[in-house]
């Protein structure tokens, strides 16, 4: 136990780990405040299940990304470029991520709900193209050292599930004393931790911006280098459509009752405080115990075999919800299940985001990992916005049976094709 610990120690207690929690935490904390957060907000609000999961098309930006991200991959930004290719762009973001959330707490999504969902629909706008530059720079920093990059994925889905619980059981928690206007006025100081971190950190790899004019040639040209060529390049890996059906729904199993969670607790007995302080205490040790020894496992056994089990253990972790759906407000299972859940998706994003990040060629970084983690995102955002309709219809024992299903094709294709 104390090799292990000595172990963990030695690896991420570092200036260069420690910036990349930092970073992680700030690339998660937004995503439940246009997600799950909000969810509970608009619950609060009697809003319809349908229309809460409709919420989730808000997030259509985290499955786009990829669009916009060879701008931020190729375009030099005025006055702040001296920053760096990635710091400059993530210095802006941050600071127009923060306006876009105090937007939305001066807002009411009961009186104006057209309104919020278009600054919701911003604020994801501008997380996607912080996750852009910050996965960028991530990959980047480990682009020399392939064998670190497991554990530089360990560390920045750490920040990012410190992020989540911030945002997620911090906000709810805070939301049962404080006005909703409040609680997200607090959450959206949660920038300055990324803010400062990539102010005080160093480029991770210098580059030289091309020279593009308005002329028609120099435009084809930057079509052609910065959104064919990287396309194309990807093309190139052996069975990379079915490497693309592999990412769509191997978190899926989980990734599909997210937006009905906090509904579900609530429908079966659970109070904000209790769902705060299990999530906040239980959640956040196994999710850090889950990151830390996903990195761990990855560099001890392999990427294949740890994506085989990791996929495994979350679909059998999401059928547990079925027996909490059974047994009602029954405190001892809720704690049980949370911990399983939140250990076994620390394992498995762990393993997701190093696969991504393996597949990318540095030369295309931002746009690559933009690219295929998008596609982690239309299963997420898009396709899970018909979470609530499937909920009405066959009931909380069986919506979490059919999320448990949804991850198989992943596993068949990590069996049989992956090397």
């Amino acid at each position: 136990m104390f090799k292990y610990l000595q172990y963990i120690w030695n690896i991420y207690i570092n200036k260069q780990m420690l910036t990349l929690l930092a970073l992680g935490f700030s690339s998660g904390f937004p995503y439940f405040l246009v997600f799950g957060t909000l969810s509970v907000w608009l619950d609060d609000l009697s809003i319809s299940l349908q229309l809460i999961g409709a919420f989730s098309l808000v997030k259509l930006p985290y499955s786009l990304k990829w669009a916009w991200s060879p701008v931020l991959d190729n375009v030099k930004l005025p006055l702040l470029w001296r920053l760096g290719r990635r710091r400059s762009w993530a210095v802006l973001i941050q600071i127009s991520l923060f306006l876009s959330l105090i937007a939305m707490s001066l807002t009411n999504p009961q009186q104006h709900t057209m309104q919020m969902a278009m600054l919701a629909l911003l604020t994801s706008f501008l997380s996607a193209s912080q996750d852009i530059v910050l996965d960028a720079y991530r990959v980047e920093t480990f682009a020399d050292f392939p064998d670190k990059q497991a554990s530089g994925v360990a560390i920045f889905v750490l920040g990012y599930r410190f992020g989540l619980i911030f945002a997620g059981a911090g906000a709810i928690y805070l939301a049962s004393f404080l006005s909703w206007r409040e609680v997200y006025i607090i959450m959206a100081c949660g920038i300055f931790v990324g803010l400062l971190a990539i102010l005080a950190a160093k480029e991770a790899q210098f580059y030289e911006y091309k020279k593009y004019t308005l002329k028609i040639k120099d435009s084809l040209l930057f079509f052609k280098n910065s959104i064919i060529n990287p396309f194309i390049d990807f093309m190139t890996h052996q069975h990379w459509i079915l490497i693309l059906v592999l990412i769509f729904t191997y978190h899926l199993s989980n990734a599909y009752f997210n937006p009905m969670i906090y509904p579900f607790y609530a429908a079966i007995g659970f109070t904000k405080v209790e769902i705060a302080y299990v999530i906040k205490l239980y959640g956040m040790i196994a999710a850090i115990a889950g990151g830390l020894t996903g990195g761990v496992i990855v560099a001890k056994i392999g990427l294949k075999r740890s994506l085989w089990w990791f996929g495994i253990l979350q679909c059998i972790s999401t059928l547990l919800f079925s027996l909490q759906a059974m047994a009602g407000h029954n405190m001892p299972l809720f704690i049980a299940v949370v911990t399983i859940e939140n250990f076994c998706s620390g394992l498995v994003t762990t393993a997701l985001v190093a696969y991504i990040s393996s597949l990318c060629n540095k030369l295309y970084t931002a746009t690559q990992y933009a690219l295929l983690s998008s596609v982690t995102s239309i299963s997420r955002d898009v396709f899970c916005s018909t979470s609530g309709m499937v909920a009405d219809i066959v009931g909380w024992e069986w919506f979490f049976v059919v999320c448990a299903l949804m991850s198989i094709p992943s596993l068949f294709i990590i069996r049989k094709f992956i090397k």
